[in-house]
């Protein structure tokens, strides 16, 4: 029997989450340019050809519940996706010249992309403004209310050495589990800030056999 932790740490599985995957053709967006921390560009259809791919939609690099969010994708163990065969890859949709600082302040090792037309996001049909309904499940992996994230990353752009937006501040996220080749597992597009799939249950669902715990370090619950 699995150890019982808290509800940030918990195993979430398919009959603890409600929200079902959504129709999308990947297809219609393989081609769709991305670009890396070096200005370089790939076409979307790269991330997810020759295995499975978790890949996360952020809002903007500014936004203080993305940022929290991809904090704990931090945490993941590389060793937990090689184990796994799974490539995770986080898009942004800011200027290139952004990423790097947004991995140094997250601490992110993984791969990210930015798509500063917004070109998956729109033809995918993500949404744009926020939603928000009293059934809706927030993210356990954002930790900040609405006012102190709001003031952090009002900070973050005020000290950033280039000042912009770093993203429509409309825009909204999501997560697509695809490949090999154009199969899609799993998609979500998020309706708020707070939307986020859990972590756990997006790793499970690719097939990582393990549960990790985000309240401090990333240790490995075995269950």
């Amino acid at each position: 029997m699995a150890e019982t932790v808290s509800p940030i740490t918990r195993q979430v599985t398919k009959e603890d989450q409600e929200t079902p995957s959504i129709d999308i053709r990947i297809e219609d967006v393989e081609d769709c340019l991305l670009y890396d921390r070096h200005g370089v560009s790939i076409p979307f259809k790269k991330l997810y050809q020759d295995r499975k791919s978790v890949i996360i939609f952020v809002r903007n690099f500014l936004c203080y519940s993305c940022k929290e969010y991809v904090d704990d994708l931090s945490k993941i163990p590389r060793e937990a996706l090689e184990d796994a065969d799974i490539r995770l890859v986080v898009i942004g949709q800011s200027a290139h010249t952004h990423i790097e600082s947004f991995c140094s302040l997250t601490g992110y090792p993984h791969d990210m992309y930015v798509d500063p037309a917004r070109c998956i996001y729109q033809k995918l049909g993500m949404k744009r403004e926020e939603t928000f309904t009293d059934s809706a499940h927030p993210s356990p992996h954002v930790k900040s209310g609405l006012l102190m994230g709001q003031m952090k990353s009002i900070w973050r752009a005020m000290t950033s050495p280039l000042f912009d937006l770093q993203g429509d501040l409309h825009q909204q996220g999501g997560a697509i589990i695809a490949g090999p080749g154009s199969r899609v597992h799993f998609a979500h597009f998020d309706t708020n800030r707070l939307d986020h799939m859990p972590i756990n249950w997006l790793l499970q669902l690719a097939g990582v056999q393990q549960t990790l715990d985000f309240s401090d370090k990333p240790s490995i619950i075995h269950v």
